[in-house]
């Protein structure tokens, strides 16, 4: 049995419970979510090679 688990839902559903519990995140979770994704597309972030 294997597991495969992607990094944005995660990310989404960890977000999405702390902006229910301390609603004050809000504005810290999407900023730096933001920084994340911009970060991500301007260096690319689909290329890791661990070898």
């Amino acid at each position: 049995m294997t597991i495969n688990l992607a990094l944005a839902p995660l990310v989404a559903l960890i977000a999405g419970i702390l902006i229910l519990v301390v609603p004050r995140l809000l504005n810290y979770i999407v900023a730096i979510y933001l920084i994340l994704i911009g970060l991500i597309g301007v260096f690319g972030g689909g290329n890791f090679n661990l070898r």
